[in-house]
């Protein structure tokens, strides 16, 4: 079997040196879609840098991003990188993150589940700098055709909408351009940018990220329920169901309560398609 569950798991972390400066957080935010209108003031705070806070997605593109991804290189596991699939994203704050710093990111894989037709990664990264703990990361994933070993299928993190209508409801457009834009951040997969590329991997045209979306609808959130202040998201989690093109327009439905944001996001130009499911933002 190419994975060894009980090896990945005890396997010894692994830790790297990564940094960030107001440009790289700027540029992040500018993928997102951030500064339209340009001299809206609850704008500018996304793209001035005298103005300058951090969107806490930026977590999963700090240093370059991918760091957790390292672990499909950890012992014990041995996969086909063309059956791997992000199948899901979350951040915990220890604090706000600062516009510019240096830290530590450790890594390893913290859980492998048995899934039947699919294994299950849990890929988790702790980051520090001198002034203690910032954040941790969890990446979801998917490996297809590596399940069925009988091991923990580990446990449900399904979260069903409330039965009404949501208290919030916006549309956010994704450029023509953005996964253009959000791919200088670190991800530089040709299926965003190629069109013979994205073709060939069986979509109509390039997609738009995964972690793009997820940032989208964060600042979305921020935005919209939390009056703009990043420093009240404690942590933020999501599961992918869907692909966005360039292009489209996001739907994003919020249910808000009791320090907690439930949200779904489809896009519109395709009747409402499932793009982002089990999305829950948590705030003080």
């Amino acid at each position: 079997m190419p994975i060894d569950a009980a090896k990945a798991v005890a396997a010894e972390p692994r830790s790297a040196e990564i940094g960030w400066t107001r440009k790289d957080v700027q540029l992040y935010h500018l993928g997102l879609g951030a500064g339209a209108p340009a001299t809206d003031p609850d704008e500018l705070r996304y793209t001035l840098e005298s103005r300058l806070h951090v969107l806490p997605s930026f977590a999963t593109v700090a240093g370059a991003g991918m760091a957790a991804l390292g672990g499909l290189s950890a012992p014990g596991i041995d996969v086909d990188l063309a059956a791997v699939l992000h199948g899901g994203q979350s951040v915990t704050l220890h604090r706000p993150i600062p516009v510019e710093g240096r830290a530590v990111t450790t890594s390893r894989v913290a859980a492998v589940y048995d899934k039947g037709k699919a294994a299950v990664l849990v890929l988790r990264s702790d980051t520090a700098d001198d002034d203690g703990p910032l954040w941790t990361g969890d990446a979801r994933i998917f490996v297809r055709g590596e399940g069925g070993w009988g091991g923990d299928r580990g446990p449900s993190d399904r979260l069903y909408p409330p039965a009404r209508e949501p208290e919030c409801t916006v549309e956010r457009a994704v450029r023509e351009d953005q996964a253009l834009l959000y791919r200088l951040s670190g991800d530089r997969n040709p299926l965003h940018a190629d069109p013979e590329f994205a073709r060939a991997a069986g979509f109509e045209r390039p997609i738009l990220h995964g972690l793009c979306s997820y940032g989208m609808t964060l600042k979305a959130v921020v935005d919209t329920v939390l009056g703009g202040d990043v420093t009240r998201v404690r942590s933020y989690r999501t599961r992918f169901t869907g692909v966005v093109y360039p292009g489209e327009t996001l739907r994003v439905r919020m249910w808000t309560g009791d320090g907690r944001v439930q949200v779904t996001v489809t896009a519109v130009e395709r009747d409402d398609a499932p793009v982002l499911a089990d999305t829950l933002v948590e705030h003080s």
